[in-house]
């Protein structure tokens, strides 16, 4: 399977409306520091929260190449809206791994139902009759100010005394939003806390953390779902930075227009064709990673191969945006330019947990070098 073939009919051509709303929006969202809710129905409009639904329950159970081109599209406009894009998109994977009464619960009223996660495991969860009773604090929530339903991690003692992370499906009744998110880059994510305050979440909504590591999806799952979370986490991460750079070089293009006619421009030959290259570069690794993953069998080698992959794309984005601010001079440093903003996004994004190369690095050595 090419790349072409994949993304031939999917997310990309309302990906490409969907960029020129958010682009449109990015200043508002950047002083709101949340998304409007413009943007976030046409998001859902765009197709990214069913991408992955299962087909029983409406949704797509579509590729990772097309997210991963469609996520980035939509970063050239605005890196708040890719990343949310990108993630409504991979936790509604992720809550396919439910029992089918939880699945059934989630997507009643179809496959577009707005749901948010919390990957760290903040909650603690203690076995009740018929569930589970769950507490917990999950700061760096992103678009949860929408959200219909939520997916958190947490810890679940056993009335035997075993411990194991799982994750948690609640509606929106089940817990409370706290404004927080107050950050240099990424503001319009609106990446606020979630609070639940002793919840009681039936069997039939929860699943553990080592099913979707593992892609341990329940019988008769799309390939899409039996892809191992390890294999792609940090794909859903790495595609808005992708196309926050190319929406860096863009505006970068707009900044120097003046002095690509001024004595002296041969100085812009450099910052254009290593900062061009590294993003190329980036999106190359990007691509093999998503096609991998599309392929349905992916190894424990190529499981560290993307995450390095993803992490060291990561590294090249921030380089070639940095790059760039620098030889734009004092006119990319405006506040209304979107070239500072592009700056911030990509290097508040690059601090994520799944985008830092030493881990990385280590779990990929570990298994070259075991084998």
């Amino acid at each position: 399977m090419t790349l072409d073939q994949t993304i031939a009919a999917g997310l990309v051509p309302a990906a490409r409306r969907l960029a020129r709303t958010a682009a449109g929006g990015a200043a508002r969202a950047e002083s709101d520091r949340r998304l409007s809710r413009e943007v976030v129905e046409e998001t859902i409009a765009a197709g990214f929260a069913r991408h992955f639904v299962p087909a029983a329950h409406g949704g797509a159970e579509s590729t990772f190449a097309d997210l991963l081109q469609a996520v980035a599209v939509v970063g050239e406009g605005c890196a708040s809206a890719a990343w949310y894009a990108s993630l409504t998109a991979g936790i509604s994977r992720m809550a396919a791994y439910l029992p089918a009464e939880g699945r059934q619960e989630l997507w009643e009223r179809g496959p577009d139902t707005l749901v948010v996660g919390a990957l760290m495991p903040l909650g603690k969860a203690r076995e009740a009759d018929g569930g589970w009773r769950l507490a917990g604090t999950w700061p760096f929530v992103s678009a949860v100010d929408f959200a219909e339903w939520a997916l958190v991690l947490g810890t679940a003692a056993t009335a035997g005394g075993r411990q194991e992370q799982r994750f948690f499906a609640l509606p929106r009744a089940d817990f409370t939003v706290v404004d927080s998110w107050f950050t240099a880059g990424m503001r319009g994510t609106g990446s606020n806390t979630l609070v639940a305050e002793d919840v009681f979440v039936p069997a039939s909504r929860t699943f553990t953390r080592g099913d979707v590591l593992e892609g341990n999806a329940p019988p008769g799952s799309a390939p899409c779902h039996r892809v191992p979370l390890r294999a792609v986490n940090g794909l859903t991460f790495a595609a808005p930075v992708l196309g926050a750079a190319r929406g860096a070089l863009a505006s970068w293009r707009e900044v120097v227009a003046e002095k690509a006619c001024a004595p002296g421009a041969a100085s812009l030959a450099e910052p254009l064709a290593r900062s061009s290259g590294e993003i190329d570069a980036a999106a190359l690794l990007l691509e093999r990673a998503a096609v991998v993953a599309d392929r349905g069998r992916v190894t424990e080698l190529e499981q560290a191969r993307g995450t390095r992959d993803a992490a060291l794309a990561a590294d090249l984005l921030v380089d070639a945006v940095g790059r760039l601010v620098r030889s734009a001079g004092t006119r990319g440093q405006s506040a209304s330019h979107p070239l500072q903003r592009f700056w911030r996004d990509v290097n508040a994004a690059a601090t994520h947990a799944m985008l830092q190369f030493g881990p990385a690095a280590d779990g990929y050595a570990g298994q070259v070098l075991r084998g």
